[in-house]
């Protein structure tokens, strides 16, 4: 007998029921994978038939840990789904020996997560969203941006130096870091150390403090290092007098593609609303002044009774030459989590889409960062990025 089947689609649901005729079965130890146009389905031994979603990711352990936390969050949302990571390398984590402002690729972590997502071969894809540049690819979006971990920097110094701070290192103590920003800002708050470039992931990178004198340090994110677990190796915290942040530092983004509402609609409620308004002011700000790896560009920002107060800085590469500046906006917090947005490129704010975040305070954030751009580029800071840039091009 040929089994009945029933297909239920609808953009609130996630899941197929089939029903089948009672003389057909499949044994208990058995699946089976079936592909719909551009979804893919699974059916266990006991005929239920399941979506599922694939995420995208790099393969680095920091990548899987970050990429598992929200696949979990996911399932415990929408326990009838199936959720398939799948991992990849990308441009910069093949390219080691050549610091990443000297690459010239704006896609450097992401080009290849991207293109799976434009071959449907992923449904989903986890960033860190300080590599997603300001302007995504058409068709793409960012439709969710997860509460931030601390955004800081953070030292790990060699094991013979453990209990110090950067300001006691000895004279010429190398300081290991492929960030512009990092390198412009310490070399002006410590002028008696000196900056190396230092590739890898984060296990590469303290493997080549650890087992070699080549660095008497080295900076990286906080939030990579809590995400490992590698708290007890943070050594100090760099608050924004030492060294303010890169735009989205600490917080993870899921890029899909923008026509898929269902998959929208299901990464939307990971939203945290501080963190979006904060994340697209900064992204604002960076995309005004057209910056990027390649020049020091930095940013605090802090939400805080229906405020965002941002702090934007520009500098030269030794951090001799510099601009900042903080304003504020105010942002209404009036049915933020019943708003809802149509799905559409067009609502896209620097590259993210984020339902049940008020739209009115995603475009006085998008303002705030224009503003704060226009505030900079006035006193000077377009020559400032333009000398940058040249003399990173030239080193």
């Amino acid at each position: 007998l040929v089994p009945l089947v029933s297909v239920y689609l609808s953009s609130c649901s996630l899941y197929i029921a089939f029903s089948y005729s009672k003389y057909l079965k499949t044994p208990a130890h058995l699946t089976t994978t079936m592909a719909d146009g551009p979804y893919k389905f699974i059916r266990d031994g006991d005929g239920k038939v399941s979506r599922v979603i694939r995420v995208g990711t790099r393969k680095s352990q920091l990548a899987r840990i970050q990429t598992d936390s929200i696949v979990e969050k996911l399932k415990g949302l929408h326990p009838d789904v199936n959720f398939e990571i799948v991992a990849m390398s990308t441009t910069g984590d093949k390219i080691l020996d050549t610091a990443l402002s000297k690459i010239g690729e704006k896609s450097l972590f992401t080009k290849e997560l991207e293109n799976a997502l434009e071959k449907n071969e992923v449904d989903l894809v986890v960033h860190s969203l300080k590599d997603l540049p300001t302007v995504l690819p058409v068709g793409f979006t960012i439709g969710a941006v997860l509460k931030r971990e601390n955004p800081h920097d953070a030292v790990v110094l060699h094991p013979k130096n453990k209990g110090k701070r950067l300001d006691a290192l000895v004279n010429k103590s190398v300081i290991g870091t492929s960030s512009l920003r990092r390198a412009a800002q310490l070399k002006r708050r410590f002028p008696h150390l000196e900056f190396k470039d230092i590739r890898g992931n984060l296990n590469t990178r303290l493997k080549k403090l650890d087992e070699k004198d080549d660095f008497s340090a080295i900076v990286l994110a906080a939030a990579g290092l809590r995400r490992m677990g590698w708290e007890n190796r943070i050594s100090q915290i760099l608050g924004p007098e030492d060294c303010m942040y890169a735009v989205g530092q600490g917080a993870l983004a899921v890029e899909v593609r923008a026509r898929d509402r269902d998959i929208l609609e299901m990464v939307s409620v990971l939203n945290d609303s501080d963190t979006v308004l904060s994340c697209i002011a900064e992204r604002a700000f960076l995309k005004h002044l057209e910056g990027g790896c390649s020049v020091p560009v930095a940013v605090y920002t802090e939400v805080k009774n229906s405020q965002v107060y941002m702090t934007g800085a520009v500098f030269s590469l030794d951090g001799s030459d510099s601009l900042k500046e903080t304003m504020q906006t105010s942002i209404s917090s009036d049915n933020q989590t019943e708003e809802q947005e149509k799905v559409d490129e067009k609502v896209q704010r620097v590259g993210i889409t984020a339902l049940k975040v008020s739209g009115a305070a995603q475009d006085a954030a998008v303002k705030l960062g224009v503003d704060l751009g226009n505030l900079l580029l006035s006193k000077g800071a377009k020559e400032i990025l333009t000398v940058a840039r040249q003399l990173n091009d030239a080193r």
